[in-house]
């Protein structure tokens, strides 16, 4: 059935395919979370652990948020490790990491880097004249904002 949402198809695809690459890099970060989670050791194992659970549980809410966005646009989410591995623009491996400060050091750059290209992401919606994405996408920056200032506090 034929959209008739007020955006043409073209400005809906074109705000879809950003919404997919961002879909990509909330995966990414995720999972590099989630990393994090289970591979922190050392003296501040319990609070880490408990830090990195509940910010891996927002980025969950954030994957479900930005899927159903595409899919209220009419476009597919992608739904592949393949799929999202091809796509992701940003490191995965937190996780990896040596040592606690490293692991939150890589988190805060994979956010940092999501909320420069939220930003762009915020500014195509609105040149497709898209308000709700757009307003989505800013909301989106305020929570990536929130999660970096948290382990950047870490570091200081």
């Amino acid at each position: 059935m034929k959209m008739n949402i007020g955006l043409s198809e073209k400005n809906r695809k074109t705000v879809s395919a950003a919404l997919a690459q961002l879909l990509a890099d909330e995966v990414a970060l995720y999972i590099a979370t989630r990393g994090a989670h289970w591979n922190v050791v050392g003296p501040n194992f319990g609070p880490l652990h408990s830090f990195f659970e509940s910010q891996y549980e927002a980025l969950d809410d954030i994957l479900d948020d930005v899927a159903e966005r595409m899919r209220a646009l009419g476009a597919p989410a992608p739904a592949s490790v393949g799929a999202y591995a091809k796509a992701k623009s940003i490191d995965d491996g937190a996780g990896n990491e040596a040592g606690a400060a490293k692991m939150i050091e890589s988190l805060l750059k994979a956010h940092e880097a999501i909320i420069r290209n939220l930003r762009k992401y915020a500014d195509l919606a609105d040149d497709a004249e898209d308000s709700a994405s757009e307003d989505f996408l800013v909301s989106l920056i305020e929570q990536h904002e929130k999660m970096a200032w948290m382990l950047r506090a870490h570091l200081q």
